[in-house]
């Protein structure tokens, strides 16, 4: 009897390596690549789908400041207080059952990657919930923290959970920008900006940097130490990416904690700032979370923070946590992107820049500067060569 159970165990033990051993991770500095047949995809026809990514690249200025510019004119306040530069080629990465099968363009080159900086950034404000650090979403944010920004009576009832979903309707001013000035409506003279209606927390969705930026500012507060440490000691060391990405600020987003004067980073590139990074590093986080947060065999970030970033915001069906964009519209009756799987998530920066997780068909794709607007038929014809 005892000697069955130990062939049981054994067994078990055998089963359980096989299926780790079976997933690939790749070491720091490399990554396997494989023929496109190799893992059962027509090598014509994902070439052709290649190519049509590269001949829908943006047609936006190369010349990112300029960029920039274009996209604040209508905005008040819209001054660029970080640091930009020009960006690369159309830059593409493919990876199919863990492995290498297409790329192009200068994939080790780090540009700029504007609104996916909001994903690291959950990502952070994750291990701070992981560790206990953050007990509970749903508690306020003003109770961790030193400063005045939660104090009003409508800013204290802001949770965790309404930051990360981009329902705060958060109301001030930070890093000289006001809550009001960021992506006003077109239809408002800018002497009305600052009358607009205040929503009740966790109501009303709104896609404002300055309210992401106040996430980023309540996460450094908590962690006590700037957030491009953590994320580097507890996600991009851990996952074998290059020390060549760089997450900034602002110039006015330096604050005093501990004695130490420290950058508080933006979510994005909409005044300049945010997540400088190459394709191949942004591979090996989408490749974190096409793990479920593991890898090789470490639970980096847990299963539970995935399962909550996943979960549709009630205002917007279509949106997760910070930067976790869900395959479904504003109320959830239609997929955003048709030919993809509703399951399938993309993280999103302007340019485009995008990261596509799908986990039904095993497959990882990174994109850089394509034309938003054609993504989907890419995505299409990239399935269809499935064999």
């Amino acid at each position: 009897m005892i000697i069955k159970y130990f062939k049981n165990i054994i067994f078990i033990w055998i089963v359980v390596t096989i299926g780790v051993s079976q997933t690939y991770f790749p070491p720091y500095g490399d990554w396997e690549r494989k023929q496109a047949g190799e893992v059962g995809m027509s090598e014509s026809k994902l070439n052709r789908a290649i190519q049509f990514a590269i001949k829908s690249e943006s047609a936006g200025s190369r010349e990112l400041k300029e960029y920039i510019k274009a996209t604040l004119t209508k905005e008040p306040h819209g001054e660029i207080i970080g640091p930009t530069k020009p960006r690369g080629d159309m830059t593409g990465l493919i990876i199919k059952n863990g492995y290498i099968v297409a790329e192009w363009g200068d994939i080790n080159r780090v540009d700029m990657t504007f609104s996916i900086s909001k994903t690291y950034l959950s990502t952070v404000v994750g291990l701070a919930h992981d560790k206990g650090y953050i007990r509970d979403v749903d508690e306020t944010v003003g109770s961790y923290m030193s400063t005045d920004h939660f104090v009003s009576d409508h800013n204290s009832k802001i949770t965790w959970d309404h930051l990360l979903r981009q329902t705060s309707h958060w109301q001030g001013t930070l890093w000289d920008k006001p809550d009001w000035a960021d992506r006003p409506p077109k239809d408002i003279p800018w002497t009305e900006l600052q009358n607009q209606p205040i929503y009740e927390p966790g109501t009303f969705w709104k896609y404002n940097d300055v309210r992401v930026n106040l996430l980023a500012l309540s996460a450094l507060h908590v962690w006590r130490r700037p957030l491009p440490q953590i994320l580097k000691k507890y996600i991009m060391d851990p996952i074998g990416a290059s020390n060549t990405w760089r997450w900034h600020g602002y110039t006015n987003s330096w604050v005093l904690l501990d004695g130490q004067m420290m950058q508080s980073v933006s979510g994005g590139g909409h005044w300049g700032g945010g997540m400088w990074i190459s394709a191949m590093d942004h591979a090996r986080f989408g490749y974190l979370y096409l793990q479920n947060g593991k890898w090789n065999g470490k639970q980096l970030i847990s299963e539970n923070w995935i399962q909550m970033a996943r979960k549709p915001t009630v205002p917007m069906k279509g949106y997760g946590y910070m930067n976790w964009f869900l395959n479904s519209n504003r109320d959830g009756t239609k997929k955003s992107i048709p030919s993809a799987p509703e399951t399938a998530v993309t993280f999103r920066g302007a340019g485009s820049n995008i990261i596509y997780i799908d986990w039904e068909n095993d497959l990882l794709v990174v994109v850089r500067w394509i034309n938003g607007q054609h993504f989907n038929e890419f995505i299409e014809r990239l399935l269809k060569a499935k064999q």
